[in-house]
């Protein structure tokens, strides 16, 4: 993606020094963009718990780059198991997203190869890099599925924008490039299609109006903010044409996790008729899992979140500041689950499917 004309991942390996993981800090934006550079595997576990970098694509991206910090630290007697403490340590970070265990797996799986440390290493850069390049490719065709369902809305009101809803940000920031929900927003742009985006904010931490509306104004993409409870309202007027959103674990039979207040949406859109679109790469797919609501582990994090917000004061200077009475408790559930029957349809990589175990096993017959 470009920021102000210069292409960015949202991590890759230092120019002039392999050794170093860089990414781009997340709590930063939108008010500063600034590069942080991750040189163990406790950095990279840091990373991920704090969210200096989030969404599903780019913590596993991430996990996959800090087993290979952890293949460069660790000593050639212990390697076998200090590798496999990094990797639980990896996975204890964040629960729900499916995509940081596999690719914490997948790169274990690589490394078993080989009983050299050495070739472990050069594995271990090499499967880290290709799972980023994965990443991206899979965005990408994401984008290029997502792009019929744009058209055949655009084409039923000519001359009309196409108004897209979003939660929370599921754009390039939440993966290593393009994004997942974003993609098809990006590739009807890019072909000259008019769109209009309604951004959800996604208290408490604001992904949306500090990630996804930074990054649609980056790409030139109309959009407008709104308060997380506005969408229902919109979509009774008529105002949303789609709805589409990310997701950090989805289960065979088609029940997907995401940032909590994503169900919420999907029961407006299904009151109103308005289509609820799932967009995820097949990594993020938990084909061992049938019943979301019951299963999917939902991280809870800490109450200062909704307890605090931060922000830029009208004299340019970044505060935080507490907007309940200083004794009050608060419970912060990072996601929820939006049951198969309210989506409308999934996209990944593989193509366009409904939400439903058979349709799924349709694009992965090597699953069922």
């Amino acid at each position: 993606m470009m920021v102000d004309q210069q292409h960015y991942r949202t991590i890759w390996l230092k120019a002039d020094d392999a050794r170093v993981v860089q990414v781009i800090d997340q709590t930063r934006l939108p008010h500063a963009f600034e590069i942080l550079d991750l040189q163990t595997v406790a950095e990279a576990c840091l990373a991920i718990r704090n969210m200096t970098v989030r969404g599903a694509g780019l913590i596993g991206a991430c996990a996959a780059f800090g087993m290979y910090l952890a293949a460069l630290e660790a000593t050639d007697a212990s390697f076998t198991s200090l590798m496999k403490q990094a990797g639980l340590r990896l996975k204890a970070t964040r629960p729900t997203a499916a995509n940081l265990a596999w690719a914490v797996d997948r790169m274990s799986r690589a490394m078993a190869s080989t009983a050299s440390p050495t070739a472990a290493r050069q594995i271990a850069r090499a499967e880290a890099q290709a799972i980023a390049d994965e990443d991206v490719d899979h965005c990408r065709r994401i984008g290029a599925h997502g792009l019929a369902l744009i058209e055949g809305i655009a084409q039923s009101k000519p001359g009309q924008p196409v108004n897209i809803l979003t939660h929370c940000n599921a754009g390039w920031l939440a993966f290593v490039d393009i994004g997942s929900a974003t993609a098809p927003i990006y590739a009807a742009h890019d072909a000259g299609m008019p769109l209009h985006i309604w951004v959800d904010e996604t208290r408490p931490r604001n992904q949306g109006a500090s990630l996804t509306a930074w990054e649609l104004g980056q790409h030139g993409v109309p959009h407008t903010l709104i308060a997380d409870n506005a969408g229902g309202h919109l979509m009774q007027h008529g105002m949303v044409d789609l709805v589409i959103t990310g997701a950090d674990r989805v289960t065979r039979n088609g029940d997907a996790a995401n940032k909590i207040g994503t169900y919420l949406k999907a029961l407006a859109a299904h009151d109103n008729r308005v289509p609820m679109v799932v967009a995820l790469p097949s990594s993020t797919f938990d084909f061992e899992m049938r019943d979301g609501v019951a299963n999917i582990p939902i991280e809870e994090r800490g109450s200062e979140e909704v307890r605090w917000m931060s922000g830029r004061t009208q004299s340019g200077v970044l505060e935080s500041v507490r907007i309940c009475p200083e004794t009050t408790p608060a419970r912060n559930w990072g996601f929820d689950v939006t049951p198969a029957r309210l989506i409308s349809k999934l996209i990944c990589e593989r193509g366009v499917c409904d939400a439903n175990e058979a349709a799924i096993l349709a694009l992965f017959p090597e699953h069922a």
